[in-house]
């Protein structure tokens, strides 16, 4: 089997490497002549674990292929971005130019699956009508369907295979083919439905996600007001054997979170309460955040701040919608100075946002008034507090994901703070 994957990002990529793996036949199609010529020489520029070795095996065994444009093949998977205007409605026009891109390659029996998280009826009702415009009748001559990926940036390669998988298929005939076509690597059950529900089932699973981290943030304000620590809270709650509340922090990034739950607002405003308002709830942790990083800058002249971490989670490389970033923004427009250590980052950039960006802790807290824990990646976890102390003009710190030892900072003669919990700890 020939398949062809239009789009070479986080997920376009490691599904190509994996069909190339399963014994298929792959060509990788992006718009990015630096991605294809990285993929024909066996790299990558992303980060995840395990990848380059599959694609540079794939690639040099000769299943592995990249084109700047579509070729003839049997199954197309297109896995393009679907990202969020300012005005928080769905971007499709990715979606749109792949399946467009197509057109001259397609002939009966072809499958085309959409994996891109997008808006219920984008199957039917934006791509159906684009590939009529082949000759083809979409539903009778070609096989169409959404198969949403469901993984978590640095376990893809394990979750695209041991996850279960949803085919959500135009017709039922459609998903079959559909779920046949991810048995060659797929291991977990393969849940064949109607392309609809395989949309909406995206959706919810992330907003689902969504909605209980705004519950958590909610419940950090609130145990704030009250004198409690939220992290305490939480963890006794869930110890309930029916209670499982996620982690409050300083907001939500990510392609899919931060993301999703809009889609399910845009179709229906006036029913997706609940949804819009855990969506307002965590896009403005951000400010939130940046108010206790001003309380605690409080009288400090041309102050200085050092933010550890800066992607939308730890240990990848991702920067995709990350509130830290937003944080960045709103801390640069209040006139403070920003210093930023991010050592999955700052393998391929030197700035952000302005702003130095080294892998170095200490040669980031130089000089700094206060340091800021934005995401906890694991290489954090051994930052001694003495050695940071020595170099700063400040001796302050503040964890925004009860990551950092704080007890052996105050014992270093910092000031600490955590979020979610009472100014004095």
């Amino acid at each position: 089997m020939h398949i062809a994957v239009i789009g070479l990002g986080y997920i376009g990529l490691p599904t190509a490497a994996i069909f190339a793996r399963a014994g298929a036949q792959v060509t990788g199609i992006d718009n990015s002549p630096r991605i294809v010529d990285a993929l024909n020489r066996g790299e990558i520029l992303i980060e995840e674990n395990g990848l380059a070795e599959i694609v540079r095996e794939m690639v040099l065994g000769g299943r592995l292929t990249a084109s700047l444009k579509p070729v003839p093949a049997d199954a197309f998977i297109i896995a393009v971005p679907t990202p969020i205007t300012e005005d928080k409605k769905a971007d499709m026009s990715y979606v749109v130019s792949a399946t467009e891109s197509i057109l001259p390659c397609l002939k009966k029996g072809d499958l085309v699956v959409l994996e891109s998280t997008s808006p219920v009826g984008t199957v039917d009702n934006l791509m159906l009508p684009i590939l009529e415009r082949s000759g083809l009748d979409p539903k009778t001559d070609l096989f169409i369907g959404h198969s949403p990926e469901r993984v978590i940036p640095g376990r893809i390669l394990d979750e695209l295979v041991n996850n279960d998988r949803i085919a959500g298929g135009l017709t039922p005939e459609a998903a079959s083919k559909i779920a046949e076509l991810y048995r060659l690597f797929v291991k977990g059950n393969i849940l064949e439905t109607d392309s609809r529900t395989a949309e909406l089932c995206k959706l919810a699973e992330n907003t689902y996600r969504d909605v209980n981290i705004a519950f958590a943030n909610e419940l950090a304000m609130i145990c704030e007001s009250q004198g409690v620590n939220v992290w305490e809270a939480i963890s006794l709650c869930n110890r309930h054997p029916r209670v499982n509340i996620h982690q409050p922090g300083p907001g939500v990034g990510g392609h899919c979170i931060a993301v999703d739950p809009w889609f399910i607002v845009e179709k229906e405003p006036g029913l997706a309460r609940i949804i819009a308002l855990s969506r307002k709830t965590n896009d403005a942790m951000p400010m939130r955040a940046a108010g206790e990083i001003n309380r605690l800058l409080s009288g400090i002249a041309n102050p200085v701040v050092t933010i550890l971490g800066i992607t939308y989670k730890p240990d990848v490389d991702d920067l995709r919608e990350s509130p830290i970033i937003h944080l960045i923004k709103l801390l640069k427009a209040r006139d403070i100075k920003i210093k930023i250590c991010d050592p999955h980052v700052a393998n391929r950039c030197v700035t952000c946002e302005g702003a130095a960006l080294t892998a170095d802790p200490v040669e980031a807290a130089a000089g700094s008034d206060l340091l800021v824990l934005g995401v906890n990646h694991s290489a954090f976890c051994d930052l001694d507090p003495v050695t940071l102390g020595e170099v700063m003009r400040h001796r302050q710190v503040y964890d925004t994901r009860s990551f950092l030892p704080l007890k052996a900072f105050a014992e270093a003669g910092f000031k600490t703070a955590l979020l979610g919990a009472p100014e004095k700890l």
